[in-house]
């Protein structure tokens, strides 16, 4: 066994001698760009241009930019206030998502407490009032479950919600007559119902998509409507079977179904001056943008490349601004206007090669699959990386990854797997894993597995499977249960031990358990036997790499460190990497540590 700890040095060579795969790492980079509601020059985003990814404030007007945050770990929850005066940002320690709101003026100056009087807790939401002095803060803590506050600026924070699930602040009305929640009282984790409140706590409207008790859909804010008075909420649903968006007047209940015919999910945003929406179409791992108008109820599609969009916003002017980015291409931010909007300085990011679909028929119905090869790839069976996604409710995508890349780089195909339990194909696909949790993605793994073998594509004697978070988990329960189709298994905060993680895991996630396998450790203890990569331990035959970060509140280590015992006492071929972060880190070098990491043990393991 080999375990290492601490963090990675930085690298002095220069860009010049640098290999691509660390270039891509270390390439400045941007997220979309948030702006304030009514002062629309004053923009908020993340960038990791000091090593770290941290929040920076950009006045437009005058093309000032200043870093706001400065943490050893890196921050990346900040919200920006309506007025544009303050950057309110989320302060945790270490990386244990567990902390407490500061705030920051928009021009800079010291950090103060934003909310005094809330004491620490995981954050649930968070909406910022007009008027610069109220907030809507929602907190979720192990021992009160969810609780949500009104904090005006010098007077103590009034609890206007409580209950032991899961809930969440929404969105707060433009005249901050209105607060939108996310709950789910009724208990399932993953199928939310809504309820409007007044600032008082009084509840003013329900939308519930429960049917005799049984969940079975679930509804997301999306926000008021930014017109004073206009008392329109956006919402998502799932009647149709995936997600669509609807808008519901609360003070009358009128819901106005936009039944766009549109395949895959949908989602949407209001323009500015409330007039359309700006609709998100994600289908088959890819996306693109539209402009609903809510009078004529046309739909008019918005140019942008093949690819993905992981993020959109309208402009008061009209125009969109997007973040855009290809498997082949590096994520840029643009505008309709042709122009890139946000472009950093300093070392440009190298390109990958293109994704090539893949369908696989599967115990479930057609698997979707992503595959890259290395462009001198001349044919013959490849070592082959089955990078699996976390979530579970999350999907792969032709967006630009440099992890990936880094493999692909090194002589590796790669191959990422749409499984049961993804979004992005229709609520049954995502619902489909409940109760044989984990056991039913690893079969749609299993079927392209052998779709990969057959196809001469990948080299049955060289298949690495990885992934980090859920994927990291199916990784472990993979080489316990699938033993003889892996020669390597690399796990990034995984869940090991499902009963432990349960335990010692925030309080948010222990509520997602329930649902996907129907109780607790104690309730159903057949089905978390079964779903426990541990239960499989002493199956595992491949080597193994686990990292883990050791204030990792989602995916704890006391439960990896239980299944590493397990692989010590049996003398298994294993290494370990502790780092000082939570569930990932933001810091690039040791990210680029941990890729080095990876890649070291896969050479050594199967010389590629």
């Amino acid at each position: 066994m080999t375990e290492s700890n601490g963090s990675a040095a930085p690298d002095q060579q220069q860009s010049r001698d640098m290999p691509d795969w660390e270039k891509r790492f270390r390439a400045p980079r941007v997220s979309l760009p948030d702006w304030a509601q009514d002062a629309p020059d004053r923009s908020l985003f993340v960038s990791n241009a000091t090593g770290t990814y941290e929040l920076y404030a950009w006045d437009r007007a005058t093309g000032e930019q200043r870093q706001v945050t400065n943490r050893p770990n890196g921050t990346t929850d900040g919200v920006l206030s309506p007025d544009g005066a303050w950057i309110w940002w989320f302060d945790d320690k270490d990386g244990d998502e567990f902390g407490v709101w500061r705030r920051q003026a928009f021009t800079g100056g010291e950090d103060e407490l934003a909310a005094p009087g809330l004491d620490a807790s995981y954050p649930a939401g968070l909406a910022l009032a007009r008027d610069g002095r109220t907030a809507i803060v929602g907190r979720s803590t192990d021992d009160e479950g969810t609780t949500i506050h009104v904090a005006r600026i010098g007077e103590p924070p009034v609890e206007i919600y409580r209950h032991p699930e899961s809930a969440g602040v929404g969105d707060l009305s433009h005249d901050g007559s209105l607060i939108a929640v996310e709950h789910t009282e009724h208990g399932d984790a993953m199928h939310s119902a809504l309820r409007v409140l007044r600032p008082d706590g009084s509840a003013v409207a329900e939308l519930d998509d429960t049917k005799g008790g049984t969940v079975e859909l679930g509804l997301e804010v999306l926000g008021f409507a930014p017109v004073a008075g206009d008392t329109r909420l956006l919402v998502g649903h799932q009647r149709r079977g995936r997600w669509e968006p609807l808008v519901w007047d609360v003070a009358t209940g009128e819901e106005t179904d936009l039944s766009l015919d549109l395949p895959g999910d949908v989602s949407a945003e209001w323009y500015p001056d409330g007039s359309g929406l700006l609709v998100a179409h994600s289908h088959e791992a890819r996306s693109e943008l539209f402009r609903y108008d809510l009078t004529t109820h046309e739909l008019t599609r918005i140019p942008t490349p093949q690819g993905t969009v992981s993020g959109a916003t309208a402009r008061p002017d009209g125009t969109v601004e997007f973040l855009w980015s290809s498997a082949a291409e590096p994520s840029t931010v643009r505008s309709t206007t042709g122009d890139v909007v946000l472009d950093p300085p300093g070392m440009k990011s190298p390109g990958s090669v293109p994704v090539e679909d893949v369908w696989v028929e599967g115990p479930g119905g057609r698997i979707h699959a992503l595959i890259q090869k290395p462009a001198n790839h001349t044919g013959g069976p490849l070592p082959t990386v089955f990078d699996i996604h976390g979530g579970p409710t999350w999907h792969d995508s032709d967006a630009f990854a440099a992890g990936p890349a880094a493999w692909v780089d090194h002589g590796y195909a790669v191959i990422r797997v749409n499984y049961r339990g993804s979004t992005g194909y229709g609520r049954a696909w995502t619902d489909a894993l409940k109760h044989r949790v984990g056991l039913i993605e690893l079969e749609d793994i299993e079927a392209v597995r052998q779709w990969a073998v057959s196809s001469g594509l990948a080299d049955p004697a060289r298949l690495i499977l990885t992934g980090g978070s859920w994927g990291g988990y199916l990784t472990l329960l993979g080489l316990g249960t699938q033993p003889d189709a892996w020669a390597l298994g690399i796990a990034a905060v995984p869940v090991a031990d499902y009963v432990t993680a349960y335990h010692d895991e925030m309080e948010a996630l222990k509520a997602l358990d329930r649902t996907l396998l129907g109780g607790t450790p104690e309730e159903v203890p057949d089905r978390f036997e079964a779903s426990s990569p541990l239960t499989y331990v002493d199956n595992v035959k491949a080597p193994v790499h686990i990292s883990a970060g050791v204030n990792d509140p989602r995916c704890p280590i006391r439960q990896i460190d239980n299944y590493v015992q397990r692989l010590a006492v049996r003398g298994a071929p294993h290494e370990v990497y502790r780092y000082d972060a939570g569930h990932g880190s933001l810091v690039v070098e040791e990210r680029i540590k941990q890729v080095r990491l990876e890649l070291d043990f896969a050479a050594r393991h199967l010389n590629p």
